[in-house]
């Protein structure tokens, strides 16, 4: 079942200002034939325009006005593509300090990231910024692409020496896959195509890395966690009895004949069937969009959780968020916001502000009173109503919450349960 479906990879780009990020995309989707002639066409009469003697490719994906202008990427583009092996989505992400909220959209739902460095200057404050969020978010894999090789005369010796510096600073983060690339996104080097500049790099290409990272076990399979979305009720003479319950599998595998419990209530109960694109399915894992029926008529509804008898997730009022601060507005003590998390939404309360993280030191500032845009802090919250959860290093999808202002219905701020 599972090898019909096209895995879907979702990555990153980060990087400074004129790292080339959007060059490197632009290359990535010209020379995996994903554009169409007309925006060929367009991009080479810019580049004319321009005086360029080269197809300038990062126009292909800088689609807001003010950023051709400027030529800088703000806010987040999100770009699709595909090639025979795998669909790509692209969150490309701004690389100014002003704009570390953005990172943090881009990044939340990644399944990787690909961190620009450009070979002539080495690790910036950029660069840390960026591997810190990176890891902060635990993305699982990161691509370390050492761009612009054409411009130090493709040096292996530039290349070992950032990549030297990267994994010194990286030893004090979390992140557990990291490769490296030496690439040229102006000239195709190691970016689809093998570079004949570099001989001395015997690894993959960025392209072929892409399709062939594994990816299926970057879920927690092992604790079952089933927020309800909605409850189906067909009221038709056909299944005039149907009571289904939809929603997205955020972790584990459930299968028909498992004993269940559902939270809040704690009633226990046996799976029926589950459903998927409307056929019935032996088993289902996250992040499968299914439809499941149960044994027994359970009082189950929106925000409730289905999960294992004897693996059930913590269930509380009182949560420890990681908050990454989104408003110009700053975040004040007994502040009321609302909280959305999984399929829930209720009202909260911050209890305290316990410390601002440094992103650049990755040290702790104490005795905070606020929590200005775009930095990130550790805040306790009082909700209103119980949340079943995980922390955000066990399980991604259940570790989350958003945190949304309750007059403008803004979201204000994303969090991991820590």
């Amino acid at each position: 079942m599972r090898s019909q479906t096209t895995e879907i990879l979702r990555f990153t780009t980060a990087g400074s200002v004129d790292d080339g990020k959007s060059t490197l995309i632009g290359r990535l989707l010209y020379d995996s034939k994903s554009i169409f002639q007309d925006q060929l066409e367009s991009v080479k009469s810019s580049s004319i325009n321009r005086g360029f003697d080269y197809i300038d490719l990062s126009l292909l994906t800088d689609g807001l006005k003010s950023e051709r202008e400027q030529g800088i990427t703000i806010d987040v583009a999100y770009r699709y593509f595909a090639t025979p092996k795998r669909k790509f989505i692209i969150a490309d992400t701004p690389g100014h300090i002003q704009y570390t909220r953005n990172m943090v959209t881009g990044a939340s739902t990644a399944n990787l990231a690909i961190i620009l460095i450009d070979a002539r200057k080495g690790m910036l404050e950029q660069t840390h910024r960026h591997s810190f969020i990176a890891s902060l978010l635990r993305i699982p894999h990161a691509i370390v692409c050492i761009n612009k090789m054409d411009l130090v005369d493709y040096s292996q010796e530039v290349y070992d020496t950032i990549v030297q510096d990267f994994k010194a600073f990286s030893s004090k983060l979390d992140i557990k896959d990291v490769q490296f690339i030496p690439i040229s996104a102006l000239h195709g080097d190691n970016v689809v195509n093998r570079s004949d500049n570099m001989n001395w790099y015997k690894g993959s290409t960025l392209m072929y890395h892409l399709e062939n990272v594994h990816i299926s076990s970057d879920y927690n399979h092992v604790d079952c966690r089933f927020p309800l979305q909605s409850v189906i009720r067909p009221h038709t003479i056909e299944h005039q009895d149907f009571r289904g319950f939809a929603g997205r599998i955020d972790g584990g595998v459930f299968k028909p004949g498992d004993r269940v419990k559902a939270l809040p209530s704690g009633f226990l109960s046996t799976i029926k069937t589950i459903e998927l694109n409307g056929k019935d399915v032996k088993e289902a894992s996250a992040p499968m969009s299914v439809i499941m029926t149960l044994e027994d008529e359970i009082d189950i509804s929106r925000g409730d959780m289905i999960v294992r008898e004897n693996n059930v997730p913590t269930i509380s009022q009182d949560i420890e968020v990681l908050v990454t601060w989104m408003n110009q507005k700053p975040l004040l003590n007994r502040a009321k916001v609302i909280v959305m998390h999984t399929t829930k939404e209720c009202v909260a309360m911050v209890k305290e502000l316990k410390y601002k993280v440094d992103i650049n030191t990755l040290h702790r500032i104490q005795d905070i009173e606020k929590v200005e845009m775009n930095e990130i802090a550790r805040i306790s919250l009082r909700v209103s109503k119980p949340l079943f959860f995980d922390s955000y290093k066990r399980n991604r999808q259940t570790g989350s919450i958003i945190l949304i202002d309750e007059q403008t219905n803004e979201t204000i701020g994303a969090g991991m349960i820590i």
